[in-house]
């Protein structure tokens, strides 16, 4: 009897391992995918609670350097209860999550695949950005500036793997969003009026669908 058995041609085999490195690599991009979105997700909640958590903590006028009887907004060390910073003391309880008690050379925080920056205005409307150890007595943040402006920008530690967008918020609790690639990993953020429309401030009006002082397009977060 002849034998019937036969194996897999080579061009069958190339055949068969290009399919599985096609469907490997739509496995691994969706995967990606979901945990971007994931994060991005999370950053926008978390930037709603830091729009809560500054409105509480300046309402309790724990920071009120002018003694004018009008608190101030505050940074990541104070909210999280990291250290009193401008305070007298350290803030019990603190308004925000202990994921933004330690701060990198850069002063930024780093959570759910992004980083986070905190800036109070000078006495120009410039944005002053929060040190590794936080904002002290004596900074060049404006008292009465930061007792009406602060903000906060959150972009991807890897654009492309951590996140493709990056997020900004305000005292207005408006979240905006830029795809822009430019900003990816420590120390490559953007610039404090980066989502503004006055340059060199961050006391203007957001940049809502129009360019803003960076040259990319900031729209609402729905």
């Amino acid at each position: 009897m002849p034998d019937r058995r036969r194996g897999f041609t080579l061009v069958e085999m190339m055949i068969v391992l290009t399919v599985v490195g096609i469907l490997a690599t739509l496995v691994v991009a969706n995967l990606v995918s979901s945990k971007s979105a994931a994060h991005e997700s999370a950053v926008i909640s978390t930037l709603r609670t830091l729009t809560t958590a500054q409105a509480q903590f300046r309402q309790g006028a724990r920071v009120d350097t002018n003694e004018d009887g009008t608190g101030e907004y505050g940074g990541f060390v104070e909210l999280s209860g990291r250290a009193a910073g401008r305070m007298a003391s350290l803030l019990v309880p603190a308004v925000l999550s202990s994921a933004f008690r330690d701060l990198n050379l850069q002063g930024e925080a780093s959570t759910s695949g992004y980083l986070f920056r905190i800036y109070l205005p000078d006495d120009a409307g410039a944005g002053v950005g929060e040190p590794q150890l936080g904002f002290a007595p004596g900074s060049d943040v404006d008292p009465e500036a930061a007792a009406v402006t602060w903000c906060c920008y959150a972009w991807p530690t890897d654009h492309g793997g951590s996140g493709q967008r990056t997020y900004m918020v305000n005292q207005s609790g408006e979240v905006v969003s830029t795809d822009a690639a430019a900003y990816s990993g420590s120390g490559n953020g953007p610039a404090p009026d980066a989502g503004f429309t006055t340059p060199g401030t961050i006391t203007g009006a957001l940049a809502l669908g129009v360019p803003g002082q960076d040259g990319y397009i900031w729209n609402a977060v729905r």
